[in-house]
């Protein structure tokens, strides 16, 4: 069997019909039909993607991932969206969403997302060292794990791809465009301030100084770069 997905969508047609094409596909499918069963049955079942609705009775598809990702958890989610909730798919994507899709949308669409984020989901497979180390801290990638000082760094999905992306590419400079497009797949996006936020928090748990940071510096008017010796 495939990877597990649960489905939170309270359009019963649309349910039925995006279960009938994920497991059509092989995946294993769970459903649910309103926020509260989703959120309980994602934290339950920890599938390997939630395809969540936005617009939910009980709790909303936002408050759903936020509270995912503030647990810890590190779920693939794709949000459903309606036109003109521009402002809803951005704070979704800032809160730990990996993907959204417009209603109404083709199921060949769906599927073509789903299989990038899951595949997106794994992170990177950096061949070798298995444990990076710069400063004070201790990137291992086989655990997925991160410390400083000896002591363990609470980072979500998203900020432990960024950091392994960093890593890969210590040295040189990426811009916010590049950073969208090879971790959240987009290569044209309303915004990049959610980049900005999400290394904001990343250097608030990595530097010892976040707002003159050593490792994770801004170059103004171009983007960002990775210097593991420690920039001057």
């Amino acid at each position: 069997m495939g990877d597990k997905i649960l489905i939170v969508e309270d359009d019963r047609s649309i349910l039925a019909g995006l279960r009938a094409a994920l497991e059509g596909e092989g995946y294993q499918v769970e459903t649910a039909a309103d926020g509260r069963q989703g959120f309980d049955k994602a934290r339950r079942l920890a599938p390997a993607l939630v395809v969540l609705d936005i617009m939910l009775p009980g709790m909303s598809g936002l408050e759903i991932a936020k509270r995912l990702r503030d647990a810890g958890q590190e779920t693939a989610i794709i949000l459903l969206t309606a036109k003109g909730e521009e402002n809803d798919r951005v704070l979704g994507l800032e809160l730990g969403a990996d993907d959204y899709i417009t209603k109404p949308f083709s199921v060949r669409e769906l599927l073509a997302r789903v299989k990038v984020v899951l595949r997106r989901a794994q992170g990177p497979r950096p061949r070798s060292p298995a444990v990076y180390e710069f400063g004070d801290v201790s990137v291992d990638f086989k655990r997925q794990s991160v410390r400083k000082a000896g002591q363990t760094v609470d980072l979500s999905a998203r900020e432990f791809r960024i950091l392994a992306y960093f890593i890969e590419h210590a040295g040189e400079m990426l811009t916010r465009e590049q950073l969208l497009n090879d971790i959240w797949g987009y290569d044209v996006f309303p915004t990049t301030r959610t980049v900005d936020n999400h290394i904001a928090r990343l250097r608030k748990k990595i530097e010892d100084e976040p707002d003159e940071p050593r490792f994770i510096r801004t170059m103004r008017g171009a983007g960002y770069v990775f210097e593991p010796q420690g920039g001057a």
